[in-house]
């Protein structure tokens, strides 16, 4: 795919990742992830914040125990995870570069959705802090009913209820694994991020570096609601 797959298109709907997307969460995730290691007297993985990225919190919980040698520490792991990252999350919650003006320019014109891993409680929570939550008409999230990313459940059901066959709507994501999860619903993909230089950049139909991207800005003014 080429970046005009993108730029000279119009989305019927547009369903944003939350965490790194819409909300600079992926800190506070690893803030989260430090602080229960050290609480647990572990030490951190070489590389463990990017295999996590995009992860399930469960799922990180276990890969926490797993790769520490801990396997019977999971459940407490990933309870003190959630715990940890919720009491960052209120304490100073952001938005990400130019999402706030994205959002508020793409919810005049077309049905927004969200799609996380994250708990329904935690994304709504940092969405209406925000100043967010308002224009979004559908938040899923895994575990109700969809299964956690990679797998295309919660893009696949977020472009349903917009009313729009998922081929018609566009997926904003941060991480290689919201990626895959949204490009095997049949969505559209823009990546947020520096573009990988190998096999990754296939992940996204187009990389911008942020939301407050010049080329981004044109293309949501000329092609969204038109």
């Amino acid at each position: 795919m080429t970046a005009h797959y993108i730029l000279d298109w119009s989305p019927s709907a547009i369903v944003f990742d939350c965490d790194g997307t819409l909300m600079d969460t992926e800190r506070h995730w690893q803030e989260a992830r430090s602080i229960t290691f050290r609480s647990f007297g572990l030490k951190s993985p070489t590389g463990f914040a990017e295999r996590a990225k995009g992860v399930h919190y469960a799922e990180c919980g276990t890969l926490m125990a797993e790769e520490t040698g801990k396997p019977d520490l999971a459940d407490d792991l990933t309870d003190a995870l959630l715990d940890n990252f919720t009491a960052l999350v209120h304490e100073e919650p952001v938005t990400m570069p130019g999402a706030a003006r994205l959002v508020r320019l793409a919810a005049e014109h077309i049905p927004l959705a969200v799609a996380s891993n994250c708990p329904r409680t935690m994304v709504e929570s940092c969405l209406d802090r925000a100043g967010l939550l308002s224009y979004f008409g559908h938040v899923v999230v895994a575990g109700e009913d969809a299964r956690p990313k990679p797998q295309p459940d919660v893009y696949r059901i977020a472009a349903t209820l917009c009313g729009v066959p998922p081929q018609e709507a566009l997926a904003v994501e941060d991480s290689l694994t919201g990626m895959d999860s949204a490009r095997r619903a049949g969505l559209r993909v823009l990546g947020i991020g520096v573009s990988p230089t190998g096999p990754e950049r296939k992940h996204a139909d187009l990389w911008v570096e942020s939301l407050a991207a010049p080329e981004l800005m044109t293309w949501a003014g000329r092609h969204i609601g038109s």
